[in-house]
């Protein structure tokens, strides 16, 4: 490190000290406390505060909805850096590749801002570009942010969770971000999967003009999904539209597993009817086996089936250490006394997995990230809808979608397939149950059956069975030494002490000091 770089390290860390004293952080942080001090140290901070606010598998719920009031408009850069970051991208003069690029940006975050262009060619355009430096600047504040940690104190958001550990998730997400090819990436695949829904639409990439750091796509005009007064006044229903938004996000989540993770207003126009989607920077992926568990999820809180539900988070979780099955039980338990007999119609799915992901958090189970990703979207989905469509329920549409009766006909071979499968597989194990059965009572005749148990043992029993074990062990050592000193006293091996060979006299001390530890440790325990 240069003494350049060493120096202005110092002075930013000597900031974040000031920061975080000002606020009196070693009182404890406390949500609010936690958005002020991010606001104040800078947009690469709001950054990191807004992709924190999407991990609610390892930040408390409280901190979660904190940091998603993080305000996200920051000042631009000036044009000047723009025309930097465009000619070092293309090699050339900017004016190379456009007619035209206006110097005010439409918006402007913390890693970049979007400027309305025109390309040679003709078609209007939307520019991405990237703050100047900004992966440099973010890497360093992550590395202060690690040693700034140190200075928490023991009961403060450091006891509730490892911020080293959250540090490096979100620097992971940031990087992803900060490399335009792959969102890129994210809309080519997200216009594919979408390409037959008739009411949905993605910008149009120009790839040839995408690189690392600048985002060419087709400007899009049309109305904001939160501009209710001018959709009415251009004749759309505003309950047709929530519809079909919920229909195709459920669609998103369930049918592609690859879903916008964060489907603010800003990022949901209506044009010529219909939805289009922009900013594909956060997508959220999910497996087959994560489609399937959350379904079986939703129904065990529909069906209030406490083990099936923690047969889901059993199969879902990673653990951290080994889980307490009765109390995670228990946990679950208590959530569905929240629901009572709610009917399906009546859940707020987005309630459902954060309340599921509380249960999970406190027993140290994290969740796939893909899933704390559909927390987060399926909660900005539900303020959408309050504010567009308040009369429509979410999970009822979902239920519909699921079902096959909503715009789309459901794959009925693929669940023809997948029944037939699974049909298959349980009428051949129902064929083995006989002769398995047999099996079994021949090995019991025989005495060869043996039954394994997993026994959750507490900390008490721990220690008794592991000093039960070294007593055994003892027991078993001054036993050997007892007989292996008899053995060699039969001998002539020199030399003798009374008479007897000194190795056997010393063998048998020793197995008498260990006769006595065993017998004095046994009467101390009983006391």
């Amino acid at each position: 490190m240069s003494e350049q770089s060493s120096e202005k390290y110092g002075k930013r860390l000597k900031e974040i000290t000031s920061v975080l004293h000002k606020h009196a952080i070693s009182r404890g942080v406390t949500p609010e406390k936690l958005r002020l001090i991010l606001e104040e140290l800078g947009p690469t901070y709001i950054k990191l505060g807004q992709i924190a606010s999407m991990h609610s598998d390892i930040l408390p719920k409280k901190y979660c909805d904190e940091l998603m009031r993080l305000r996200s408009d920051v000042a631009p850069m000036p044009f000047e850096q723009v025309q930097e970051v465009l000619e070092e991208a293309y090699g050339c003069p900017y004016t190379e590749v456009f007619a035209e690029v206006d110097p005010v940006p439409l918006g402007s975050a913390s890693i970049a801002q979007v400027h309305k262009a025109v390309l040679k060619t003709g078609e209007k355009v939307v520019v991405k570009v990237q703050r100047k430096g900004i992966y440099d600047i973010m890497s360093r504040d992550i590395g202060l942010l690690h040693k700034a940690v140190r200075l928490l104190p023991p009961i403060s958001m450091k006891g509730l969770v490892d911020l080293d550990m959250v540090l490096d998730e979100l620097w992971a997400v940031t990087q992803e971000e900060m490399n335009f090819l792959i969102e890129a990436s994210n809309m080519e695949e997200f216009a594919k999967k979408n390409e037959d829904v008739a009411f949905v639409g993605t910008p149009a990439l120009f790839k040839e003009y995408t690189t690392t750091h600048v985002l060419v796509m087709e400007y899009i005009d049309g109305l904001g999904i939160d501009e209710k007064e001018k959709l009415l006044e251009n004749g759309y229903d505003l309950k047709e539209i929530g519809t079909k938004l919920v229909d195709n996000y459920i669609k998103q989540v369930m049918d592609d597993g690859f879903f916008h993770a964060d489907p603010h207003p800003g990022n949901v126009r209506i044009r010529d009817g219909k939805i289009i989607w922009i900013d594909m920077g956060m997508m959220g992926r999910l497996t087959e086996r994560d489609k399937d568990l959350i379904a079986e999820a939703v129904k065990g809180v529909a069906a209030n089936d406490v083990a099936l539900i923690l047969e889901v988070v059993m199969a879902l979780g990673e653990f951290q250490g080994h889980p307490d099955q009765s109390e995670l039980y228990r946990d679950i338990g208590d959530l569905l006394s929240k629901y009572g007999t709610v009917d399906m119609g009546d859940i707020d799915l987005a309630e459902v997995i954060q309340d599921l992901m509380e249960v999970m958090k406190k027993n140290k189970i994290r969740m796939p990230h893909g899933l704390t990703m559909l927390a987060r979207g399926l909660t900005h989905m539900e303020g959408v809808l309050a504010d567009l469509a308040p009369e429509i329920n979410m999970v009822g549409i979902a239920a519909a979608r699921m079902s096959g009766s909503i715009f789309l006909e459901k794959d009925w071979k693929n669940a023809l397939k997948h029944n037939a499968r699974s049909v298959y597989r349980s009428l051949h194990k129902a064929l083995d149950i006989p002769a398995l059965t047999a099996d079994i009572l021949h090995g019991f005749l025989k005495g060869q059956n043996r039954i394994n148990l997993d026994l959750h043992s507490t900390d008490d029993l721990n220690e008794m069975l592991t000093r039960l074990v070294k007593r055994i062990i003892m027991g078993f050592l001054a036993m050997a030494l007892l007989i292996s000193s008899s053995i060699i006293c039969t001998t002539d091996m020199k030399p003798k002490i009374w008479g007897i060979p000194a190795l056997g006299a010393i063998g048998y001390i020793l197995a008498l000091c260990m006769a006595l530890y065993i017998f004095l440790s046994h009467i101390h325990i009983r006391k």
